[in-house]
């Protein structure tokens, strides 16, 4: 048992991130720093921005660190000196050496964007609806060094809608994964630290999203198209090629799943709602 807020580190970069650290933050912990990915150009005009976490914490008046290396002696001697109980890892963007690891007193909590075993790695919502899944869910597990391994603490399933692409259940899956990350810390407050062993047989991989990954197969079946394009939308985004020029897809549903209709790739009807494209199976 234990009275009082946690000593934390929290270690996040995009805006997933964002509703855990403003949880915790209502929620009265103590967060006594907040490690971020550097500065980076973004967007169109490659201007360097702050990461959105760095943007949040400043807001608050936390201490930022953006290390180039996480093995730096100057940050593990900094972070020790800090003295976490916790450490909260949401969508930081490295693996953590055993180092910082081995440096809260209690350990250190992940968020993860799906039920693991099932979608260990760095992009589990585009797989999920990649691979055309009608659940996913989020995870809190205890983090160690092989990627998305470790024990695991609390899971929530959370359905996928015919309607969701990769925007909406991203933000849906952060603020599940903000509520559970709070239902956490209480736990482990009443002393209920659970740490449940995953499923290796059941394990499946996430891995990042390439470029030519992105560019769309019309030969696939009309369902796993509609589930490249709705994975990827609106970010980064699927695309195709039309008389040299790139072409982004957004928007897809499937309007006939079987059935050879024409070449794929074929435009067969333009209507108010879009564009109607053949498959290698069905449109």
């Amino acid at each position: 048992m234990k009275s009082g807020p946690w000593r934390l580190i929290f270690m996040g970069t995009p805006q997933f991130a964002l509703p855990s650290l403003e949880a915790i933050l209502a929620a009265g912990e103590e967060v006594a720093a907040v490690v971020t990915q550097p500065d980076r150009p973004r967007g169109r005009g490659r201007v360097v921005t702050a990461s959105p976490v760095k943007e949040l914490a400043l807001a608050w008046n936390l201490p930022v660190l953006q290390p180039q290396r996480l093995k730096d002696p100057e940050l593990i001697s900094r972070l020790q000196t800090l003295a976490p109980e916790l450490i909260i890892v949401v969508a930081y963007g490295r693996i953590l050496p055993p180092e910082i690891l081995a440096l809260p007193s209690v350990g250190v909590l992940n968020v993860h964007a799906s039920l693991l075993p099932r979608y260990r790695g760095a992009a589990p919502i585009n797989w999920a609806l990649i691979r055309g899944e009608k659940e996913t869910g989020v995870t809190i597990q205890w983090l160690r060094y092989e990627v998305d391994s470790g024990p695991i603490f609390l899971q929530e399933r959370v359905p996928i809608a015919d309607a969701d692409n990769f925007g909406t259940l991203y933000d849906r899956l952060a603020e599940r994964g903000a509520a559970l990350l709070v239902q956490s810390l209480e736990m482990l407050r009443r002393g209920e630290g659970v740490k449940l062993p995953q499923d290796v047989a059941a394990v499946t991989l996430a891995p990042p999203i390439t470029r030519e990954m992105r560019r769309l197969r019309w030969e696939f079946s009309a369902p796993e198209a509609a589930g490249w394009i709705r994975g990827l939308d609106p970010r980064p985004g699927a695309y195709t090629l039309w008389k040299g020029r790139v072409l982004r897809l957004f928007g897809a549903r499937v309007k006939n799943s079987e059935g050879r209709l024409g070449d794929p790739g074929t435009v067969l009807r333009l209507t108010p709602q879009g564009l109607e494209i053949a498959c290698g199976q069905g449109s």
